[in-house]
Order: C-alpha cells, then sequence, then structure tokens
C-alpha cells in the first residue's frame, strides 16, 4: 500500500479489500490500544484497595446480580450478561464463592440447573467498590472525553451490538427474548 497517497486524502476501504487504509488502521489501533488500557485501568482502581480487590468481571457480576429480581440469575445468563463462557463464568463464580460473595444454588424454577445468588457479603462489597469504580470511570473517560462524546461513543459501539444486547440498567440477558428497555 502506498504510504502517500493513504496519508493524502486515503479512500475508504471496501469490503473486498484485502487492507485497511493508513487512517482506518490507525484508528483500529487506537481503539484496540484504548479500550485495552481503559479496561485495565478500570481493573486497577478496584484491585489497589485491599478492601476491595476485585477485578473489573468480578464486579460486573456483582452488579448483574444487584439489578436482578430476588438477587439471582442463572449461570447461562448472568454468562451471557457479563460476555464470559460458561467455564470461565464458573472458575470466577468459584473464586467469589470462596470469599462470600455469591453463593451457587440449584435454580428456583426447575431445580436442575444452577444460579448464582448475591449475598449479603457481596452486596455490602458492591456498596464499598461502587465509588472506585464510578470514579474511575469519570476520570478515565468521562472527565476526558465529556459527557456528549461518551454518548456518541455508546451509540457508535451500540452498532456493533445486536438489538437486545443486555447493555441497559437491569435489562434481561439476550437469550431471554424479551426487548432491551429503551
Amino acid at each position: 500500500m502506498d504510504d502517500t497517497a493513504a496519508s493524502a486524502g486515503d479512500s475508504v476501504s471496501t469490503p473486498e479489500d484485502l487492507w485497511l487504509t493508513g487512517t482506518e488502521q490507525t484508528a483500529w489501533r487506537t481503539f484496540l490500544y484504548a479500550t485495552t488500557l481503559l479496561t485495565d485501568r478500570f481493573g486497577e482502581a478496584l484491585q489497589v484497595d485491599p478492601e476491595i480487590d476485585l477485578t473489573l468481571g468480578e464486579y460486573e457480576i456483582l452488579v448483574r446480580l444487584s439489578e436482578a429480581e430476588k438477587k439471582f440469575l442463572r449461570m447461562s445468563e448472568l454468562a451471557d450478561k457479563v460476555v464470559h463462557s460458561r467455564s470461565r463464568l464458573t472458575h470466577t463464580v468459584s473464586r467469589m464463592e470462596k470469599r462470600g460473595l455469591v453463593e451457587r444454588v440449584r435454580c428456583s424454577d426447575d431445580g436442575r440447573g444452577r444460579q448464582a445468588q448475591l449475598t449479603g457479603a457481596g452486596e455490602a462489597m458492591l456498596v464499598r467498590a461502587a465509588p472506585a469504580h464510578v470514579r474511575s470511570v469519570r476520570e478515565l473517560l468521562l472527565d476526558v472525553i465529556g459527557h456528549d462524546d461518551l454518548l456518541e461513543l455508546g451509540r457508535i459501539l451500540g452498532k456493533t451490538l445486536e438489538e437486545g444486547a443486555p447493555v441497559a440498567v437491569g435489562c434481561p440477558a439476550p437469550h431471554q427474548k424479551v426487548a432491551a428497555p429503551r
């Protein structure tokens, strides 16, 4: 690819093109670098305090369970909401169970499956961890790009998700076939 042509106006690549243009490649690398760095920093903000010491994934599990009716979700539904494989979720929940933050119990609906239940200790941990998490989101993202750009970023990234993706507060997992609240 001719770098001078790419930088001097940079045409738009098409699905038939094998390569991204120079500016598209830079945009892609910026996205990848920034999202990885931000995710790491959000996690560090939760792990730096020994009273909290949660991974970002563990924090998200506590959030999703706290939003669920009766504070529990089937393991499969929880995996869908936090975008974890079933095995990864099982390992994470096992760690959290050892800390007393969640417990796994038989499903109340049919008794066949397992569900994760938020414990009192898990709720207390979420209350302790939430200010650190929100502060990191504000300092590292919202205060840097501003309110309007954060909403625009959400709108843009939302285009990459399937309709009904579980991103709204308290929304059901996609396999439940219920429209997300608007």
